[in-house]
């Protein structure tokens, strides 16, 4: 009898989907890969993962579809498996998208721990519950500390791989040319950016067992810097996890970071300056529940601005984290707390001036308040940004992002740029869990 391999279809947004594939089925004779969905990013959809690595199996390529076209693939291709691989959804979420591939035929699957890949280096992961909780702020720090102790330490970020896949196997960015050249959106370069200007490398692409045997010829200590609230690509020794003091709730209500949460060896509790004492024993509530043997830290995300003066009085359009405030679920970000904080004499809503794609991300996300967030997946998309910012004509841009976005854009109006950092409270603090690696 001959012998039919199981029929797989992998719901993604372009990043976990990719990875699992690359270390679950690329090379499995028992399987194929029908499909990929994508969601969360635009642009995604409608293009194909590519033969050059998709590998020998798939001459093709993978085709990626819409994830609403979800049970049409199934019954199309008679599915046999649906497997769920993306992040920073609620729990019901996933429920919903199980019970949909069920119902159209098939089964459904959560991949876990089984995607990691093992490192000849030590690996210090930084997770968290939701997207926006404070993960680049800390494995800056973290990177810091290593460099201030003359430790040799390169950043993995979760990947991006919004453009040219085979161009983005493998990234590599030391110098902002390196930026340049790969022709990164907003998202990226608001990671990349950061540790380009401190001299640190930072790797990132498609294809993380080729990035990992890279970054290991590099560095002594491997940093993995998470996207969103997904588990690390690589198995960690030091496994730290943000959860974020404004959404309290949230860490044992979304997938995957629950599971963060209750993996990781130390819980970082951030924001607790800002949030109420209710919001706090709820997280700390949260985190005893889940993972009471981890080691907890309590730290603040203080803010500062560049030039309060163009804050102060003035009437302001505030720029806040696209991630955060979209799919993150805030209805704001840092920058509107600054803005707020200096008695900005006007926060012009900038919905009713939104332009093309950036009102269709208003339609999409009807719980963002009135701040603007970064899009900029591709030319068009910056130029609507812009295009937006000039209608709301404001006296000063306030830049809650983390790169320096209105240079970026050539944005001639005033402007000032928002920082945010992370701040241990007390003991314990990062140096103390990282003491056996420092």
């Amino acid at each position: 009898m001959r012998f039919m391999p199981r029929k797989i279809l992998i719901l993604g947004a372009a990043g976990r989907d990719f990875h699992d594939f690359n270390v679950l089925y690329r090379d499995n004779p028992d399987v194929e890969v029908v499909g990929f969905t994508a969601t969360q990013i635009p642009n995604i959809d409608g293009r194909r993962y590519p033969p050059e690595l998709a590998g020998e199996h798939y001459p093709d390529g993978i085709p990626i579809h819409p994830e609403d076209d979800l049970e049409h693939v199934v019954e199309e291709h008679d599915i046999d498996e649906v497997v769920f691989s993306y992040s920073d959804v609620t729990h019901e979420h996933v429920m919903h998208l199980a019970a949909r591939a069920v119902a159209a035929g098939a089964s459904f699957s959560l991949p876990g721990a089984a995607t990691m890949l093992e490192s000849s280096k030590p690996v210090i992961a930084v997770t968290a519950t939701r997207t926006g909780a404070g993960k680049s702020p800390t494995s800056r720090k973290i990177h810091r500390l290593f460099t201030d102790a003359g430790k040799s330490i390169v950043a993995v970020r979760h990947p991006m791989p919004y453009g040219d896949l085979v161009r983005q196997r493998l990234q590599r960015f030391a110098t902002f040319e390196d930026l340049d050249a790969a022709d990164v959106t907003i998202e990226e370069r608001e990671e990349y950016e950061r540790y380009v200007s401190s001299g640190t490398v930072i790797f990132a692409g498609v294809d993380y067992g080729a990035i990992l045997e890279a970054a290991e010829q590099e560095a002594d200590i491997i940093l993995w810097d998470g996207g969103n609230n997904d588990l690390p690509f690589y198995r960690p020794d030091l496994h730290i996890c943000v959860a974020d003091a404004h959404r309290a709730g949230h860490g044992l209500s979304y997938w995957p970071g629950e599971a963060n949460l209750r993996r990781a060896d130390v819980v970082l509790v951030n924001k607790i300056g800002t949030a109420t004492s209710a919001q706090l024993e709820d997280v700390e509530a949260a985190v005893a529940h889940a993972n009471p043997t981890a080691t907890v830290i309590r730290a603040k995300g203080p803010i500062t601005v560049d030039d309060p003066t163009l804050v102060e009085g003035r009437r302001v359009l505030v720029l806040d984290d696209g991630p955060t405030i979209t799919h993150g679920g805030m209805p704001y970000g840092a920058g509107l707390i600054a803005a707020e904080n200096l008695q900005a004499a006007e926060i012009i809503d900038p919905r009713p001036h939104a332009v093309g794609s950036i009102q269709g991300v208003y339609d999409a996300y009807p719980h963002i308040g009135a701040v603007l967030p970064a899009m900029g997946y591709g030319v068009e998309q910056q130029t609507e940004l812009r295009a937006t910012i000039e209608a709301a004509a404001p006296d000063t841009v306030v830049v809650g992002t983390p790169i320096d976005l209105a240079a970026l854009l050539d944005l001639t109006m005033p402007h000032t740029r928002v920082h945010y950092t992370v701040e241990e409270q007390g003991e314990p603090r990062l140096e103390h869990v990282l003491a056996d690696y420092l």
